[in-house]
């Protein structure tokens, strides 16, 4: 008899800034490496004999948890991937629940209907991990085995295993990142001891316990933003307003404030319409982001102008996904790091681009007094 671990991986950019990676091949974010290591803890006393993984960034990440310290290899193997998600690869999920609705119900309620360009069948996915995980059982008879892989793939192998109809898949919940299932197989017969068990990471490291979306049988996260370019010479005025609000949040007083902003924000605009994007939740305008790619530095960094989400819509955990936007735009072009500048005397700006990554790189004067100028490292795929 063989034992299996299989995990899913820590957090990864796609899971944080609600944005579609499949065979996308997104980096672990700070809190999946925090992640990484309560699993690390976890398996410390598990005699583990091999370690697999899919060839995927954020699966040898979290791999390294369980392989580095046991003094073993990685085995990678491409067969563990997640699902291809074809045209849909690294949308934001918004954009796909606006323009795909009926697909994005099947693919989470009845997989064996979804069917959009360039993706991959349930069918093909479900017989690609199942098959997989056989040739692992049988390469490693009587051993002990962690297998890493990923929250659809995992999904799938559960429904073989449970004997669950694709139309089904709903009564099989999505897991949290690094959760671990148990199977034995003997004589290519699998049996399950336990699923998506995550009771190694302490509620700070786990956004499901946070969360209500996965428990629901539409399995609809009501969290997703989409992002348009604003027509800035229809909502100029409102564009001023948002800045105004954002100036007066930063400083206290509007003095310094002026409508240059929104000449270059047009001038911007009309170079690259995506440089200055309208983000929407459920269809309502909730914030703004624009970038600065006329900006060259020495460094290849990309600029962030301005930052900005409505009022009622902060506190949520929301405003990551504008960052998230200025991940996607600025790696198509190659940047490898993210920069902005925040007032000094803005404790809450600051304590929000610190807990997604952004590090204080020095300041320098600013239209009131001195600014902060934050960067954060942008790794390519």
């Amino acid at each position: 008899m063989t034992k299996i671990y299989i995990v899913r991986h820590a957090e990864a950019e796609g899971n944080l800034y609600r944005r579609i990676h499949g065979h996308y091949d997104s980096h672990l974010t700070d809190m999946g490496l925090r992640q990484i290591s309560a699993l690390k803890k976890r398996f410390e006393s598990i005699k583990i004999d091999a370690v697999y993984s899919s060839d995927m960034i954020r699966t040898t990440q979290t791999a390294a948890a369980i392989y580095k310290p046991k003094k073993l290899p990685l085995h990678i193997m491409p067969e563990l991937r997640e699902v291809n998600m074809g045209i849909w690869e690294d949308l934001c999920w918004g954009e796909v629940e606006d323009e795909y609705p009926e697909q994005l119900r099947y693919y989470n309620i009845s997989p064996d209907k979804w069917d959009i360009e360039g993706g991959e069948s349930f069918s093909h996915l479900q017989n690609r991990i199942v098959s997989a995980i056989l040739h692992i059982a049988a390469e490693n008879e009587g051993r002990t085995v962690a297998v890493v892989t990923h929250g659809g793939s995992i999904r799938a192998l559960l429904g073989h295993i449970l004997n669950v109809e694709p139309s089904d898949i709903s009564k099989i919940q999505y897991c949290d990142n690094t959760a671990v299932s148990l199977i034995n197989i003997s004589q290519g017969k699998i049996t399950l001891e336990y699923m998506n068990d995550n009771s190694h990471l302490p509620d700070e490291l786990s956004p499901f316990r946070k969360e209500t979306w996965w428990k629901e049988e539409d399995c609809m996260d009501n969290r997703n933003m989409r992002f348009l370019p604003i027509d800035l010479n229809k909502e100029g005025e409102t564009y001023l307003d948002c800045y105004a609000d954002a100036w007066y949040e930063a400083h206290g007083t509007l003095n310094g404030f002026s409508d240059i902003y929104l000449q270059w924000a047009k001038n911007r605009a009309l170079t690259d319409p995506d440089s200055v994007a309208r983000a929407f939740l459920k269809g309502r305008p909730c914030g703004i982001i624009e970038l600065a790619p006329e900006i060259l530095s020495i460094d290849n960094a990309g600029h962030i102008a301005f930052l900005y989400l409505s009022e009622e819509y902060r506190g949520k955990g929301l405003a990551v996904q504008l960052i998230g936007y200025a991940v996607w735009y600025y790696r198509k072009l190659g940047r490898t790091k993210l920069r902005l500048k925040v007032a000094l005397e803005n404790t809450r700006a600051k304590a929000f681009y610190k807990k997604y990554g952004f590090k204080p790189k020095g300041t320098e004067r600013g239209a009131l007094g001195k600014v902060i100028i934050m960067e954060k490292e942008l790794q390519q795929p």
